[in-house]
């Protein structure tokens, strides 16, 4: 089992980036809040990891913290809830976001996110009940640099979070100009919840 990897980040296109151990480049799966928090590329990363091992793929998921780590394995042992739904839920809502909901047993929060709906809500409520435990902490701020073209990395990552198109295109249009990738994907994702 893979549980952690250190290195040097060579690679980010959201969700997915690729960190540079010892000349062997792992390409790992991060939630969004993960994905905000990273450093610039060519810079050391450190982050927990979790390694799926399916039929057809053998796929390696990154967090920043261990409670990122134990809220999406919590998520993958839920019915009906796979990988990218887990990553979906912790791109929306931070782990304290969640275990809050799961407190409140409120629903609402969840169906909000892409590929959630009120049943499935419903199910992750009632089965996570008891099983997350809050960080107590609040995000760190964000360390990215607004890249050149910051605006396309910000629609691949709301389109791999499953919204569609013509969703990530409207949402971007209530972007403060010059924002950067996180500051973007941040804004938008407040624009989608709250549309």
């Amino acid at each position: 089992m893979i549980g952690r990897i250190t290195g040097t980040l060579i690679e980010k296109n959201p969700p997915q980036i690729t960190v540079d151990v010892q000349g062997i480049g792992y390409e790992l799966e991060v939630p969004m809040s993960t994905f905000y928090n990273l450093p610039s590329t060519g810079e050391p990363v450190s982050l927990y990891a979790h390694l799926l091992v399916r039929e057809d793929a053998h796929c390696l998921y990154g967090f920043g913290g261990d409670a990122e780590r134990a809220a999406f394995r919590q998520l993958i042992k839920i019915s009906g809830v796979g990988a990218r739904t887990a990553l979906a839920l912790l791109s929306g809502l931070s782990v304290d976001e969640l275990a809050q909901a799961v407190t409140l047993q409120e629903p609402g929060r969840l169906v909000k996110i892409p590929g959630i709906g009120k049943k499935t809500a419903e199910r992750l409520l009632l089965e996570l009940k008891g099983k997350l435990k809050s960080t107590g902490t609040a995000a760190k701020a964000s360390r990215d640099n607004a890249p050149a073209d910051a605006s396309s990395d910000i629609l691949n990552a709301l389109l791999s979070l499953g919204y569609n198109e013509r969703e990530a295109l409207g949402a971007m249009k209530a972007l403060p100009e010059g924002a950067a990738v996180s500051e973007g994907i941040r804004f938008a994702l407040k624009a989608l919840s709250k549309g």
